[in-house]
């Protein structure tokens, strides 16, 4: 027996479902909570991923980003990233170093699993564009033209100096050499002025990567790689870069200890100048503890002209297929590289911001005038280059380098020869 009841109950059900039916589809889009599947490496930027997260998605309340455990660094993140594009489990976002990148992007886009940001980007306007982001940041999310990564970490060598160990050096504190021949001949004085002190270290012989060692090859006019994809540092700039290593040493008052070594006997008075990644300003920060009034400089160029500088970090890529995670995923990557985020990382960090406006008055404008330091790196970011890779042997052809640099600082081998051997060995393992 039908009731009045129940009736009328089973006509509410069927009006409900119609109306859902006849629902736009945009209004339903926006009911269905979106899940972001997201990859990262280092697992100390979290401090900065998990708040930018959090606040993104308070502005963007159907998005929701989970993010898979972080990576070690980048070449393991790199690695899952291969091994996933086989087995179809690619994150939706992931932040690759811009050293990973085109070797990424090329492994991916014939299989369409990454996605050109091009079009997303030419549809916000031109005028966005322009005020948000310069051309040459853009280009260290390019790879063969194509706008694969949105630029969101970005960092260039600089120099953090002891300004108590330049004054003895006989130096200005306020006005640090911007050429190589003035900064080891301030090493030596420091050396000199106090024995049991390093007077320079550029520690291409025991960092973490090559960034070191392009960074010597770039703001000498040179590149890496030519245009054909062949070893190109053989010439005139990797020349002078290779006798510049030696000179550290033998004029510059540099000894050659491990990466960590460097910084803390930085950090505890022993040594006048490093050359260090401005997203370590906090580390170095923290190991002076206020010993002495810490100074940093932006990086010496000798080539005016053509010399420039690589750019360590990251940028954001979407490899999801699904067409809603896309649309979901741009709003994520646009506001990842935007001024909220930008500083949110930049003051965590170090690094300098990929984005125009983050440097004004209303984000970091405030804080680098608290933070002087920290303007290093920004004041150089119109030297922007993309950090050069090598392909899949990038790691092994590193650690290759950095034996040969090592015998040249050392004494054992000859900068001529040196460069020579280096440049057959890492175009050898290019190949193979």
């Amino acid at each position: 027996m039908i009731t009045r009841k129940t009736f009328l109950t089973a006509n509410l059900a069927g009006l409900t479902a119609a109306v859902a039916g006849l629902a736009a589809p945009g209004i339903l889009r926006a009911q269905t909570a979106v899940t972001l599947d997201v990859l990262f490496a280092n697992p100390s930027f979290a401090r900065f991923f998990t708040p930018i997260a959090e606040a993104f998605s308070r502005a963007n309340p159907g998005i929701r980003i989970v993010f898979r455990q972080p990576a070690p660094n980048y070449d393991e993140q790199h690695q899952a990233l291969l091994r996933g594009a086989l087995t179809n489990q690619l994150p939706d976002v992931t932040f690759p170093g811009f050293n990973r990148l085109p070797e990424l992007a090329r492994t991916l886009a014939p299989r369409n699993q990454i996605l050109d940001l091009a079009p997303l980007i030419a549809a916000e306007g031109a005028a966005w564009k322009d005020a948000n982001f310069s051309p040459r940041m853009l280009a260290l999310g390019q790879v063969g033209g194509t706008q694969f990564g949105m630029p969101f970490n970005a960092s260039s060598p600089i120099a953090y100096y002891n300004p108590e160990l330049v004054r003895r050096g006989g130096g200005d504190p306020d006005a640090f050499p911007n050429n190589w021949d003035g900064v080891v001949a301030l090493g030596a004085r420091i050396k000199a002025a106090v024995p049991t002190a390093m007077g320079v270290s550029y520690y291409i012989n025991s960092f973490d990567s090559d960034w070191l060692w392009q960074a010597l090859i770039q703001q000498g006019g040179g590149r890496m790689l030519g245009a054909d994809g062949a070893v190109a540092f053989g010439g005139p700039a990797g020349q002078a870069a290779m006798v510049l290593a030696r000179r550290f040493v033998a004029e510059g008052g540099m000894g050659l200890i491990g990466d960590e070594q460097n910084r803390q006997q930085f950090g505890t008075g022993g040594t006048g100048i490093i050359f260090d990644s401005p997203a370590r300003l906090g580390v170095i920060t923290g190991l002076v503890g206020g010993r002495f009034p810490l100074r940093t400089a932006p990086f010496p160029i000798t080539d005016a002209t053509n010399g420039d500088v690589p750019t360590g970090g990251n940028a954001a890529v979407i490899l999801t297929r699904d067409a809603a995670k896309r649309e979901a995923a741009w709003k994520y990557v646009k506001y990842s590289g935007g001024p909220e985020a930008q500083k949110v990382a930049v003051e965590m960090t170090g690094y300098l911001p990929t984005n125009l406006l983050a440097e004004g008055p209303d984000f970091l404008g405030p804080w680098y005038a608290a933070n002087p330091n920290a303007r290093s790196a920004a004041m150089q970011a119109n030297r922007s280059l993309p950090w050069e890779d090598y392909g899949a042997n990038g790691p092994r052809i590193h650690r290759s380098q950095q034996e040969v640099l090592t015998a040249v600082m050392r004494g054992d081998l000859a900068p001529p020869a040196g460069l020579a051997r280096m440049v057959q060995e890492t175009t050898a393992m290019m190949r193979g």
